[in-house]
């Protein structure tokens, strides 16, 4: 299980550079994906379940909407692929600034006493399911405020790629 839970770390890692990099869009998604997959995958082994179920579905939805914008506006016909020689130095950039964070965090003691969801003694109810009532309970007016602000966002986006002639928004 040790060496599934480092698979996933690194490939959490993985995904993360190959999204720093600054490929095109074409194929930053494709790390973004591989990023999302693995941190709910660790989610899951450590005993989160239901709460990396909601982020999955929340990753997976929201980058597909991202994607399929930022492919509308960036349609390159020459799209730089990871080999690209610029691609490959914000790799290797990337990479040292993450090495040099693994060789600080060995040396320190922060991670001692990381446990799993349930860790502190016996629960009739996890923690994780007890997260999502607060989230319904305390949590309603965020929502109704967050939303608004998506909501506002989103107009704002279609305001600012209409065309000059036409566009999301118009008058009939």
């Amino acid at each position: 299980m040790m060496e599934f839970v480092l698979f996933l770390g690194l490939c959490f890692v993985l995904g993360g550079l190959a999204v720093a990099s600054n490929p095109s869009p074409y194929y930053g998604v494709v790390g973004l994906v591989l990023a999302s997959v693995a941190g709910c995958g660790w989610l899951v082994s450590l005993g989160v379940s239901f709460v990396s179920l909601v982020l999955v579905m929340v990753y997976l939805g929201g980058m597909l909407v991202v994607f399929v914008y930022s492919v509308s506006l960036a349609a390159d016909p020459y799209p730089e692929g990871w080999d690209d020689w610029g691609v490959v130095g914000y790799g290797l950039g990337m990479l040292l600034v993450v090495l040099a964070g693994v060789v600080v965090m060995a040396g320190s003691e922060v991670l001692v006493g990381v446990g799993t969801v349930n860790s502190a003694g016996l629960f009739s109810v996890r923690v994780d399911f007890s997260g999502v009532a607060m989230f319904y309970s305390w949590g309603a007016g965020l929502f109704l405020i967050g939303g608004w602000g998506l909501l506002l966002a989103l107009f704002v986006v279609l305001e600012l790629v209409r065309g000059l002639s036409r566009g999301a928004i118009r008058a009939v």
